[in-house]
Formats: C-alpha cells, sequence, structure tokens
C-alpha cells in the first residue's frame, strides 16, 4: 500500500498539518491572553499527544510551537526554550506511545520544570520558580492530559484514516 516516498509524502503533510493546528489554536489562545504568562491554558499542547498514532507529530508540534512563539512575540529565551520543553514532551509521548494515559505526561513534565525559569529569567514575572511551577504544570494538565485524553479517544476510532500506516505497522500499533 505505501512506498517509500508515499511513506515520506504522509510524514511531511501529517507534520505540517500538526504545525499548522498548533499555530491557529495558539494564536487563537494569544487572543485572550492565556497563551503564555504564568496563569497560562495553551489549547494547542494538547496536539503534544498526538505521538500516540504518528511520530510525524514530533515535528508538527515543534514546528507549530516555534513559529507560535514568533507570532505571539515571544522573547527569544522563550521561543528557544519553550520549544525545547514542547520537543522534549513530544519525544518522550512518542517513546511512551503504547501506554494511552502515560503519553499524556511527558509534555506536563518538560513544560512544568523549563518553563517556569523562562517566565523568571526571561520576562521578570514576579512570583516564586516553585509558583510557575504549579500555575504551568496547571495547565498542562488541562491541555495535555484532559483536552489530550479526550482527543486521544476521539481520534482512537478513526485513526487508519487521518493516520494511515502500513497495515503490518497498524497491526503492531493497535494494541495500545
Amino acid at each position: 500500500m505505501f512506498n517509500k516516498v508515499s511513506k515520506e509524502i504522509l510524514f511531511i503533510t501529517q507534520a505540517g498539518i500538526i504545525a499548522a493546528l498548533y499555530t491557529v489554536l495558539t494564536v487563537m489562545v494569544a487572543a485572550v491572553n492565556l497563551a503564555s504568562g504564568a496563569i497560562q491554558f495553551r489549547v494547542s499542547e494538547a496536539l503534544c499527544v498526538l505521538p500516540f498514532f504518528t511520530p510525524a507529530a514530533i515535528p508538527g508540534v515543534v514546528i507549530g510551537c516555534l513559529i507560535s512563539n514568533f507570532i505571539t512575540g515571544s522573547a527569544v529565551p522563550d521561543i528557544v526554550f519553550g520549544t525545547l520543553a514542547t520537543a522534549i514532551g513530544a519525544v518522550f509521548s512518542y517513546k511512551l506511545k503504547n501506554h494511552r494515559f502515560l503519553v499524556t505526561i511527558p509534555p506536563v513534565i518538560s513544560n512544568a520544570l523549563i518553563i517556569p525559569f523562562v517566565l523568571k529569567f526571561a520576562y521578570g514575572i514576579p512570583g516564586s520558580i516553585p509558583f510557575f511551577m504549579f500555575t504551568v504544570g496547571a495547565g498542562e494538565v488541562l491541555a495535555c492530559v484532559v483536552l489530550g485524553s479526550i482527543l486521544i479517544t476521539a481520534l482512537i476510532p478513526v485513526r487508519k484514516y487521518i493516520f494511515p500506516l502500513p497495515e503490518s505497522e497498524f497491526q503492531s500499533s493497535k494494541t495500545a
């Protein structure tokens, strides 16, 4: 069903669509001032669970985060370390792709550990690192664990249409 070229085209297409979705969702949330800051609820982070379905989600969310951080006027350390936090979360989500619930956890941890330092030192937001860990972590739990779990549940019945795989790969990932 798939040859090498069609797999590469599918990968690039999926990554591009995910990057575009991440960017659009972030810009929409930024319009109501929730995409960054001490209290944030970046809905687009729910897409960090998509490595459950496809490795193309890793570059998709990373590129989407990078573009979003540029568009929303983030400070350079936020562009670098915010994108790095999303990349770490996506990579470890992919490593946990066989565990439906655990796949939602790495983005929460990576963002809760990295972003507070960005808020404190890049933006000089008053408050403590532990407080920022709590607020960023809470927003990530809402986005990744709650919305991400809903997204996984909604996509499982249609996964073979949205994230087609060669039959042999689909059979082995079907057990997740």
